[in-house]
């Protein structure tokens, strides 16, 4: 690997044109094929096995009209203050706003409140009900205008008029996360390098790495379903790993320039021994992310797939482009006139850095840092014991938008369960009596605690699949409902038993409920898959058993103590302001898993950067304490640098309206910290020092068989030095390298 990745380094360095080029064509064709792409992306769930998905279906089969997957829009109305929407006007305007909707584009039905029974029983708020022919994705651009255009005309008429569904449009995200994060990470670097040259070449990079991958993301959205948040992702991960691997590589670069070696055997000595780390460390980050697609929820895959492959375009862009761009650079990228004269003398080898004397302080004090670390970390995964998981819906709406605003009003006129009503499916196909069946079932569902209000059973053309319309009391995101939508389903078995019908719930509540419970089911094989997949990996990459065992049980530390920060903050309320959260709800129910999957590639990351210099020194003739250290004088300020621009990065998505993204953002914002600061900085050195040599053993019989992948660049330091004898004094390059000027650009 690291031979390999020597060679293309100088190849890439000295064929800089040629690289530059085919990158600009690459971006060139992803761009214009991203303008041209005529796909959109979806929120649409499938939960193949699960019993709303089976009612779902029965329903498209057997009440076609009623549209079970297709898109939903609620349009609320509510009365100027003193007056009541049953009056002769206001009632005038409602009515003919539901009949121009009933004739809108691509609607099945559009319900009037006043035949309905969707009047408030003071007559202030009033809400139809709009089902669409098709889903949320394929809904047209004049469709959406439709239901703007009648929210204008009631506003106009007086009426104040919001609107919620799926069917709504949601307000484009912030772009200021990505500019904060860029800012930060240009601060960072600029006194991590002391020199513009180099902080500019890992943010060039990684803004080309970030943009082509989200082109290519939307040129996918014409033959997959994307999620819509699969960008977002990609661009918050992508563009975080992308600096820290391009920040790791000419870091070393700069190392091995000023230990005397030219441009073009520093730039291959650079990609052989950090680029080989970037590789692994990309490889953890992938298997996690792709991991997520054994889960079996689409969304949750294509949300792993897309930011799986935004972290493999940043590390083909760290092994191709910027080694080309090192190329332009030559040794300017050395004369920095921004750093410290503290620094500088640091660079010359004169003094302890901050990272050194840290490790020094931690391999002196093992047992207290590894004792008060694991403490800290402990209290802050408390609240996660009390964590609650559910889908998004418009009471996460952000403040002001016209979902919340309609899911606010509906709540105050009609109770909370109207904003997730459910749709009980009677099937009587194997019924003597479907419509006794279907009485029976109404009657059982009305006496059920929770229950606001029933609706009389409706048929299907055969007369032998029924739906009941149930409004819950609760709100559809509390326990109250979740216990009401299993109380339905157990009142199944008896139904069966006395007619020969089965019961099924559905609806965007009960299909909620159930994705947050097949996610439950699915956290511990996901975290043994990935966890198994990496531990392998790492395995290969330190030539260890305890090493990557030790970096497993560092990364449960991590993800419990985030997932207890994310519950403290965004469902008990703690510092809810600071973090610019309305009010406190339980967490989105995809957030665990895919924090699991994110929070595991970017911990093995770090794990990988920092451990394989030590393993480097110590494969070198280090003693074991003596390469912990150095591995910190050589790799502490850039894990440094790299988990605060991660964290900036991350951060910076707290300013997204929506609540994925946003608890996201803090999530892993507070697992770098966790992750970079407590466990691979302390408790790993805390541990290394206690085990001694033991860290480094590998029994005879499985170093035989495993295949050396030379990750910290002992068998390229033997050819090298091989190749140095053979040359004679300054013969630093191979015989078939091409002489290179210091300063061609």
């Amino acid at each position: 690997m690291a031979t390999f990745l020597y060679r293309l380094g100088r190849l890439a360095f000295r064929r800089r044109r040629l690289f530059l080029a085919l990158w600009i064509v690459v971006l060139a064709a992803v761009g214009v094929g991203a303008a041209n792409s005529p796909g959109t992306s979806t929120d649409d769930f499938t939960l193949p096995g699960t019993q709303s998905q089976k009612a779902i279906d029965l329903l498209e089969k057997e009440f076609p009209q009623a549209s079970a997957n297709g898109a939903t829009a609620r349009v609320v109305f509510q009365a100027p203050n003193g007056q009541k929407l049953t009056s002769g006007g206001n009632k005038s305007v409602v009515e003919s706003l539901v009949a121009d909707l009933k004739t809108a584009p691509q609607v099945a039905n559009a319900s009037d409140p006043f035949t309905s029974g969707q009047v408030s029983k003071d007559g202030t708020i009033a809400f139809a009900q709009v089902t669409y022919k098709v889903s949320k994705a394929d809904l047209s651009d004049e469709a959406s205008g439709a239901l703007t255009k009648a929210a204008d005309e009631g506003e106009k008429a007086g009426l104040t008029v919001s609107l919620g569904g799926n069917a709504v449009q949601e307000k484009s995200a912030s772009k200021a996360a990505e500019m904060i994060g860029l800012v930060v990470a240009a601060f960072v670097l600029v006194i991590t390098f002391g020199s513009l040259l180099a902080a500019g070449l890992p943010l060039l990079t990684a803004i080309i790495g970030v943009v082509t991958a989200v082109f290519a993301i939307t040129i996918a959205t014409a033959f997959v379903d994307m999620s819509s948040a699969s960008t977002t992702l990609a661009l918050m991960l992508g563009l975080a790993v992308a600096i820290d691997y391009a920040l790791f590589i000419v870091s070393r670069y700069r190392s091995e320039l000023r230990e005397g070696h030219e441009p073009e055997e520093a730039a291959g000595r650079a990609l052989g021994t950090a680029g080989s780390a970037v590789v692994f460390a990309g490889l953890t980050v992938i298997i996690a992310l792709a991991g997520l697609s054994v889960i079996g929820i689409k969304m949750l895959t294509t949300m792993g797939l897309g930011a799986a492959f935004a972290v493999a375009v940043a590390v083909v862009i760290a092994l191709t482009l910027l080694p080309a761009m090192l190329g332009f650079a030559g040794t300017r990228i050395t004369k920095g006139k921004l750093t410290t004269q503290r620094l500088r003398a640091q660079e010359r080898g004169e003094g302890e850095t901050m990272g050194v004397r840290w490790g020094r302080f931690v391999t002196r004090n093992p047992v207290r840092m590894l004792v008060g670390s694991v403490l800290v970390l402990g209290v802050l995964a408390i609240p996660a014991l009390s964590m609650r998981l559910t889908l998004p819906d418009d009471s996460m709406a952000a403040p002001g938008s016209t979902q919340r605003a309609s899911y606010d009003t509906l709540s105050k006129g009609f109770g909370e369960g109207f904003n997730g009503p459910l749709t009980v499916v009677v099937d009587a196909r194997d019924s003597k009596d479907p419509r006794a069946a279907a009485a029976d079932a109404y009657a059982k569902v009305g006496k059920l605690p929770d229950v606001a209000a029933a609706r009389p059973a409706v048929f299907n053309e055969a007369g032998d699949v029924a739906l009941i319309g149930v409004v819950p009391k609760s709100s559809p995101s509390s326990e109250d409902t979740k216990d009401l939508v299993n109380a339905i389903r157990d009142q199944s078995a008896g139904l069966h038993a006395d007619t020969g019908a089965d019961l099924l719930v559905t609806g965007t509540t009960a299909v909620n409920i159930d994705v947050s419970a097949k996610l439950g089911e699915a956290l511990l094989p996901y975290l043994a898959i990935v966890v198994g997949l990496a531990l392998i990996l790492l395995l290969l990459v330190f030539r260890s058993i305890l090493v990557p065992v030790k970096a497993a049980l560092g990364f449960l530390l991590s993800i419990v103590s985030t997932l207890g920060v994310v519950v403290a903050v965004f469902q008990w309320g703690w510092l809810k302001d600071v973090f610019g959260i309305d009010e406190a709800a339980p967490i989105v129910s995809v957030l665990p898993i895919f924090m699991i999957g994110v929070v595991f590639g970017l911990a093995m990351d770090y794990e990988v950067f920092l451990v394989t210099r030590m393993r480097e020194e110590f494969v070198h003739g280090a003693e074991p304490t003596e390469a912990i250290v150095a591995g910190f004088r050589h790799g502490a300020r850039v894990v440094t640098a790299a988990a605060v621009i991660m964290i900036a990065v991350f951060a910076g998505f707290l300013l997204d309206d929506t609540a994925l993204i946003k608890s996201i953002g803090l999530g892993l914002a507070a697992a770098v910290l966790f992750d970079a600061f407590v466990v691979r900085m302390t408790i790993v050195p805390a541990v290394m020092t206690l085990l001694g040599r033991r860290a480094w053993s590998l029994p005879a019989w499985l170093d035989r068989i495993l295949p050396n992948v030379d990750v910290e660049g002992e068998k390229l330091r033997h050819t090298l030095e091989a190749q140095r004898s053979q040359n004679g004094p300054g013969g630093d390059r191979p015989e078939q390298a091409e002489p290179t000027p210091l300063h061609q650009g």
